[in-house]
């Protein structure tokens, strides 16, 4: 008797099965025939709406990842940089500035005696005012650096433009702050009305501050690399800003930088800064969205607007797609599919055409990122002004199909109020 309701019960699984299949492969079917056929308008349209609002949001998200990874400032070529974790204690000023590395010109220099590496650098950012002979103060970003006599860029700046070394610990002890000169990018030169030769007062805080400041000389003027043509910036020696923003007593820097051969670096780095981040040139972390407050911003606006246009288009779309198909609904009410079962062809149908506009509009936003690197860097910005991470593609179809999940219940909606007797008397 067992053995007789356990093979019913095998047999009821089994048509349920072949049930779901076949309406699975009546949808997909379905879907093929509208989107290649006569009446592909539709379809085309909600694809192509969904594939634009993905774009424009991986765009919008790549401009903001760009901009949490520190713009101008963050432009270096180094091999591997240090950077603090957000939680962690290796800042003094944690809270106040957000964290950074302590000791930083002591273990730079323990850095350097590591073999496969070629040089590495504390790199303190600190905003400062500069004055120039006319008395004209003017904010810059001031950027601290070690600089030894090959040339590097760090900022967008050479830092051989500066004299090799760094007083700080030339000698194993602190000998005090190197007075020596200052590398001014095109931009901030021009604001200063400034050239190779001159010497400018550098102050922190307020112009009216009566704060000490020191006199500096212009050894260079030159443009940045890598984006950021339009912000003031400045390489001094680390030391000499250390000691002007009172980070000297615990070597603060927001980052180190190595240079050398990518094993060894970071073999250096995690040695070093056992608690610190290591990243390797040429990789982004994402995670830095979550890390500035207007690049966060910035993304969950594009996220939001993203995901309203998109699934208001779908439900409108999909909603006039199934009115048009009532009559397919009610033949299939007539042969015993019941309502879940009906219910179920339209939720596939509109999880397939989201999902199709997401691939597409996940290569459309890759494209889009380069076209405007592209022309950002033939007009503005010589550098990446957008950056494209691998993450944006499962982010790009997640939120197509949140949107096909926010719109679906309207099409559902539609097809249940569908009669077999209405149809037949249309």
């Amino acid at each position: 008797m067992s053995d007789k309701r356990d093979d019913l019960l095998a047999g009821v699984e089994t048509r349920r099965r072949r049930r779901w299949t076949g309406l699975v492969g009546l949808t997909l079917s379905r879907w093929w025939q509208r989107a290649t056929g006569t009446t592909a308008g539709r379809i085309v349209s909600t694809v192509a709406a969904v594939a634009l609002t993905i774009a424009f949001l991986l765009v919008v998200t790549g401009i903001a990842l760009a901009l949490a990874d520190g713009g101008v400032t963050a432009t270096d070529d180094a091999t591997v940089r240090i950077t603090p974790e957000e939680q962690g204690t290796l800042s003094s000023v944690d809270g106040v500035e957000g964290p950074r590395l302590g000791a930083a010109n002591e273990r730079a220099s323990e850095i350097r005696a590591h073999e496969g590496v070629t040089h590495a650098s504390p790199v303190l950012i600190e905003t400062g005012r500069l004055e120039g002979a006319d008395g004209d103060p003017q904010t810059v970003r001031l950027v601290g650096v070690v600089p030894d006599d090959e040339s590097r860029t760090v900022a967008g700046l050479p830092t051989n433009q500066l004299e090799a070394g760094d007083t700080h610990y030339a000698n194993g002890s602190y000998e005090g702050p190197r007075a020596g000169g200052i590398v001014l990018s095109r931009t901030a030169a021009d604001r200063l009305g400034a050239s190779a030769g001159d010497e400018l007062a550098v102050s922190q805080g307020p112009i009216e501050s009566t704060e000490p400041s020191v006199t500096v000389t212009v050894t260079a003027v030159t443009e940045t690399e890598g984006g950021g043509s339009g912000v003031p910036v400045a390489l001094v020696h680390a030391s000499e800003l250390q000691s002007l923003s009172g980070a000297a007593d615990g070597e603060l820097a927001d980052r180190v930088v190595i240079w050398g051969e990518s094993d060894a670096a970071q073999s250096a780095a995690a040695d070093t800064y056992p608690g610190a981040s290591v990243a390797v040139a040429g990789t982004t972390d994402p995670t830095a969205l979550f890390e500035d407050g207007l690049a966060f911003a910035t993304s969950v606006i594009a996220l939001v607007v993203g995901v309203t246009i998109c699934a208001s288009f779908v439900a409108t779309t999909m909603g006039m797609t199934v009115d048009e198909d009532r009559r397919m609904l009610a033949v299939l009410e007539s042969v015993g599919i019941a309502t879940r079962g009906r219910l179920a062809v339209i939720a596939i149908s509109t999880g397939i055409t989201t999902l199709v506009g997401s691939v597409v509009g996940v290569g459309l936003g890759a494209a889009a990122i380069a076209g405007v690197n592209a022309v950002a860097g033939a007009t503005v910005a010589p550098g990446a002004v957008a950056q494209f991470h691998p993450l944006f593609v499962p982010y790009g179809i997640a939120v197509a199909l949140l949107s096909g999940l926010v719109a679906v219940p309207y099409p559902l909606a539609v097809a249940a109020r569908t009669s077999v007797l209405a149809e037949v008397g249309r």
